[in-house]
């Protein structure tokens, strides 16, 4: 038994105090959109210890419920935080919610499955990709993006099921899957942390894209090595039948001081 004097514990912080306090320092300290390899992974390490419980959300809540008129699942999105360097927020997603295909221009981006099973698709663009073919797959792309009208030749990254608990994933500005897709089998939860966050003033405007029913003709030039792994992803506007509102964050605050 303490004694009567004795001076109670303080509680220890919450989990998103933890995981605010690591990206305020780790990119804070960055001097580009990459943070350094320990960065990384300190930020991760964070979020791989972080559960629903922590940002207090449950799968029976509203949020995983939500259609339109039509029944189409609507997505809804928790601010936590945003400032230049990074922003923390919440998705949430009811089953057959789709996020579609975007980008994440400039920008170094984790997520973390809190819970439900998740399908995702994601694609880096093959001139920016370390692929083995190097210089000659740069020069086929090159040699037709002009005629392509806004078609743009993507390298497929990820292409599979995640299911909670997972580890954190992360992607970079020209690594990791910069663009990708999510659809839910289930009710899915997605903390993300996005550093820098979008900002249309500075060149970060987040763009949809389509792929391409049909591959261009190529003429002469050879072959796309493992066709399967490629795609031709077109700007568009968001689809008619995405739905992403915002709600407030019920869950334990993070405090900037």
């Amino acid at each position: 038994m303490p004694s009567a004097g004795a001076a109670a514990q303080p509680a220890p912080p919450p989990a998103v105090q933890g995981l605010f306090e690591a990206c305020r320092e780790v990119f804070g300290a960055s001097d580009g959109a990459v943070p350094s390899p320990a960065g990384v992974e300190r930020i991760k390490s964070v979020l791989d210890s972080i559960s629903a419980a922590d940002v207090s959300l449950t799968r029976n809540m509203s949020y995983f419920r939500r259609v339109n008129s039509n029944g189409i699942p609507k997505i809804t999105y928790l601010h936590l935080y945003e400032c230049e360097a990074f922003s923390i927020g919440i998705f949430c997603l009811p089953p057959r919610g789709v996020i579609p295909l975007h980008n994440h221009p400039n920008m170094t981006v984790f997520s973390k499955l809190l819970f439900g099973e998740l399908r995702v698709k994601s694609y880096d663009w093959a001139d920016a990709s370390q692929d083995s073919t190097g210089v000659s797959l740069f020069l086929f792309v090159l040699s037709i993006d002009a005629q392509l009208q806004g078609a743009r030749l993507a390298k497929v990254k990820v292409d599979g099921t995640l299911n909670a608990p997972c580890a954190t994933s992360v992607l970079y500005p020209e690594d990791g899957g910069n663009l990708h897709c999510f659809t839910a089998h289930t009710a899915c939860a997605v903390l993300d942390v996005l550093g820098p966050p979008y900002d249309d003033g500075s060149g970060r405007h987040c763009q949809h894209y389509n792929v391409s029913s049909s591959a261009p003709s190529a003429g002469d030039s050879k072959p796309l090595p493992g066709d399967d792994g490629y795609a031709w992803l077109e700007e568009c506007e968001p689809p008619d039948n995405f739905h992403l509102v915002g709600s407030t964050y019920m869950g334990p605050r993070i405090v900037d001081n």
